[in-house]
């Protein structure tokens, strides 16, 4: 008993992808700035306080790089044991949200615990998802080459959670954790051809049907088509980013110096912070956080490489597509490449939930570093 409970904890001691580390908080940190940087004239209009959404982003900063640093110690294979409570988690959860969450601009996505204390179930249900996937495909893995018993089978799983989170609706949610999960699968096994096949056939069908019915998202998409038809309704937000971005030029006007933050982007420290990033720092500036985006998936793929188990290499993989997908969308509709959709940029938008969960997540990718350690 000694020598196996010494066998599972060994490598808890390594030392952890220390480039990986840096780049997390060299991110953490940029992300504060920006946050400070593009919140002060809203918070200022709103409260009288500059610092409002600063401090609450900074306290959740703080915990979250406690939690980050706890959660590193702790052996990730001790959630596989746990893989399918997560998925009755996760339903639970968006069942709650539908049940006892706050209608907020036509849209149910909070759980409030007082006026000023609020949780977003979804980010908890990106994770919980991620362990669910790596567990059940690992213990699937023999099946996964088959259409009906490994694409059918896993995709159907998946069902019942996009179905809650489209009832809400969350169709930026729904968009990553329908992309972690088959990146997800792709990894272990499942055949792309399976994907291709479903999506040209059911996949393209069903997102067509979801905007020609939904009124909302038809516009956003006709507003991408020709944001300047309607510049000064749907058309406002893109156009002021591009104004932002553009006007940046090479080195950007300087870090505070913004001012499309000044009430002409609406909430410039949530999806749209990217714009007042290269409006401030210029092209140098933005180049610099991909650039550190890039090194981060690098580190995550290496990790998810070098993993001592399939369980631990397809937690990396599913931590690491979180935010690689999240970064490709937030960027690209901030440039206007693609409709605008709700998606916060990983790091650096305003929000307690999405940043405290993201810097867990990153104790658990740290301890699978750990475990990836040659000196293990």
């Amino acid at each position: 008993m000694a020598k196996k409970k010494k066998s599972f904890s060994s490598f808890l001691n390594n030392p952890m992808d220390f480039p990986l580390l840096v780049v997390i908080l060299l991110l953490l940190t940029i992300g504060l700035i920006m946050v400070l940087s593009a919140s002060s004239p809203s918070a200022l209009s709103e409260s009288g306080d500059s610092y409002k959404y600063f401090s609450k982003q900074l306290l959740f900063a703080i915990l979250g790089i406690v939690a980050m640093f706890a959660i590193s110690k702790i052996d990730y294979r001790f959630y596989q044991k746990f893989y399918k409570h997560a998925w009755w988690i996760a339903l639970l959860l968006l069942l709650l949200v539908l049940v006892a969450g706050r209608n907020v601009n036509g849209a149910k996505r909070w759980l409030y615990i007082n006026e000023t204390l609020s949780f977003q179930p979804s980010e908890l249900v990106k994770i919980l998802m991620i362990i669910f996937y790596a567990g059940i495909l690992t213990v699937n893995r023999d099946e996964l080459g088959e259409y009906k018993m490994g694409f059918l089978k896993h995709m159907c799983l998946l069902a019942p959670i996009i179905g809650l989170l489209m009832l809400q609706p969350h169709f930026s949610a729904s968009i990553v954790i329908v992309g972690i999960c088959s990146i997800m699968m792709i990894v272990a096994g499942c055949k792309f051809k399976h994907f291709a096949v479903t999506a040209g056939s059911i996949g393209a069908p069903a997102i067509i049907g979801l905007i020609m019915f939904s009124p909302y998202r038809l516009q956003r998409v006709v507003t991408f088509l020709d944001p300047w038809k309607d510049k000064a309704g749907d058309g406002w937000q893109v156009i002021q980013s591009l104004y932002a971005i553009g006007s940046g030029g090479l080195f950007g006007a300087g870090l505070g110096e913004s001012k499309q933050k000044y009430l002409y982007i609406p909430e410039p420290h949530n999806d749209f912070i990217f714009s007042i990033l290269g409006e401030e720092l210029g092209f140098i500036g933005c180049a610099i956080v991909i650039i550190l985006f890039a090194i981060f998936i690098w580190r995550g793929v290496l990790v998810a490489m070098k993993a001592p188990d399939m369980f631990g290499s397809l937690v990396a993989v599913g931590i690491t597509a979180l935010v690689a997908i999240q970064v490709i969308i937030n960027i690209a509709v901030v440039t206007s490449s693609m409709p605008v959709t709700g998606m916060p940029l990983p790091f650096f938008s305003y929000g307690g939930t999405a940043l405290f969960m993201l810097l867990c997540e990153m104790g658990i990718l740290l301890n699978i570093s750990r475990a990836s350690n040659k000196t293990a």
